[in-house]
């Protein structure tokens, strides 16, 4: 898998670290829900929808590289911690399109469940309509229903999940080490669904915080 999908390109600034207090983990904690839940309110607190679409397109084209940092520190099981995978998501999809693209549509052929019809995409999915579906879901974070914007993320990690697990059978008895890149992938993507799906469970009850 692409170093990109665990971790974005850091560009840490001087002044950045001085604000998070780089030094001291319960204030970088602090700050860290604090920017989750101050982008997650303003987004929904605009009924237009105009903020939300402009997040989409500018962690699309810039990314969010310092404050998604932040957040990968988080707990999986919180609002900065699902708002890092959501993001991880966006940019290992820009990052291979086409394989994300090749990995979905296996997935979606193997695995024996309605994950692939909530996570909505079309049947085969071109690398250009799963981009749209990613950043359909990202607007529903913003702009929707929460939990739903969650399970289907989970639903299209676990299709990925499968698509990852079946291609490294194949690459297995010829090329060991993709074998072994591709399974690793989908361990993170399970972890990932898992993560988002106890997410979404814990905004439904009101403590996801």
């Amino acid at each position: 898998m692409p170093e990109q999908f665990r971790r974005p390109v850091r560009r840490p600034t001087a002044a950045f670290d001085n604000l998070v207090g780089a030094a001291d983990p319960a204030e970088r904690s602090r700050v860290a829900h604090a920017t989750a839940s101050a982008l997650l309110e303003r987004a929904r607190r605009d009924e237009s929808g105009g903020v939300t679409e402009r997040l989409v397109a500018f962690t699309a084209e810039h990314g969010i590289d310092e404050i998604a940092e932040l957040w990968s520190q988080a707990p999986a099981h919180s609002l900065p911690g699902a708002l890092w995978r959501l993001y991880l998501l966006q940019i290992s999809l820009r990052s291979d399109s086409a394989m994300t693209a090749l990995l979905y549509d296996r997935g979606r052929v193997e695995l024996q469940s309605a994950d692939a019809v909530i996570a909505g995409a079309p049947t085969p999915a071109t690398p250009e309509e799963l981009s749209a579906l990613v950043d359909t879901i990202l607007r529903g974070v913003f702009h929707g229903d929460f939990s739903i914007a969650l399970d289907r993320a989970a639903a299209y990690c676990r299709v990925q999940a499968s698509g990852a697990t079946h291609v490294a059978d194949d690459y297995e008895p010829t090329e060991p080490d993709r074998a072994g890149e591709l399974t690793r992938r989908a361990l993170r993507l399970d972890g990932y669904a898992d993560d988002l799906s106890a997410s979404a469970a814990s905004w439904r009850r009101g403590t996801l915080n």
